[in-house]
């Protein structure tokens, strides 16, 4: 089966406005993108030093935020947090936001997340980045204790609770968890935890090899389907990419734009590599 194509950066660039990240959400929807996928980081090393993926000025917005603006002007596409840097979020206030964002937009949430990697953000927000791995953990458990539990409760080093509720719950049953990072950790907390793993600009053949490792993962945790895998690649995709990609064991390519590419041309980009333009399985 041909994979699926998803749109990266709603939040970013020419898209962190209300009208121009409304116009490219609907038009994804129209072209048959599977899914749209907004950004996380809250703040960003100033002045810019390396691995900082952005310069400090780039217009960013927040992830949560921008997908509950995205579901008011969509109706059948899939939203994604691509992804969210847990362990520096408070689980019990995301775990609200997010369904929120799941009962608003009618069960299309996909809660893409990672441990992060940017240790001057993970410092400013109070994470010790040597406790960023033990904080997705227990993050991830507490919050879905907060959507699926009768009597909701965590006890643990980072997160403490009992004797509390919020409604209403998530759509999903459960919500769709994508997993980020490339590491052995990552990829271990992947088969674990997720139903999916997320690889940030990988060509076909590192894919390949993350898609292996993964999988041999899958098979030491005696996991017996391998979890999803979504692919931002380093150039937009072609019909011969898209071909590599699936045949890697990649189930969907979330296409990054030109970064801080003006409206006129983001548009005519999303156009060019539609999965129609490009050989990939339109949504649904």
């Amino acid at each position: 089966m041909a994979l699926t194509l998803g749109l990266y950066g709603l939040n970013l660039h020419a898209c962190a406005g209300p009208r121009a990240s409304a116009r490219i959400a609907a038009l994804a929807e129209e072209l048959g993108y599977d899914s749209l996928w907004a950004g996380d980081h809250v703040v960003l090393p100033s002045p810019r030093t390396d691995p900082s993926p952005l310069d400090p000025e780039a217009p960013f917005l927040d992830a949560v935020v921008s997908l509950t603006h995205l579901a008011a002007a969509t109706e059948r596409i899939a939203l994604g947090t691509g992804v969210i840097v847990l362990p520096q979020r408070n689980p019990l206030i995301l775990a609200k936001q997010l369904a929120s964002v799941d009962v608003l937009s009618g069960g299309r949430l996909v809660f893409g997340l990672a441990a992060g990697y940017l240790e001057p953000e993970l410092r400013a927000l109070g994470v010790p980045p040597g406790e960023r791995g033990t904080r997705t953990g227990e993050h991830l458990a507490a919050m879905r204790s907060l959507w699926y539990d009768d009597a909701p409760a965590f006890h643990g080093r980072h997160a403490d609770f009992a004797g509390v509720d919020a409604h209403p719950r998530p759509v999903q049953r459960p919500v769709p968890v994508v997993m980020g990072g490339h590491g052995p950790a990552a990829l271990r907390r992947t088969v674990r935890e997720a139903d999916g793993w997320y690889g940030w600009m990988l060509g076909r053949r590192a894919a390949a090899d993350a898609i292996a490792r993964l999988r041999a993962a899958a098979r030491e945790a005696g996991r017996d389907r391998p979890p999803h895998v979504s692919v931002s690649p380093p150039r937009p995709p072609d019909a011969a990419s898209v071909r590599d990609y699936a045949e890697a064991g990649v189930d969907r390519l979330i296409v990054v734009p030109p970064m801080g590419a003006p409206l006129d041309e983001l548009e005519g980009f999303v156009r060019a590599h539609a999965p129609a333009e490009v050989g990939a399985a339109p949504a649904g």
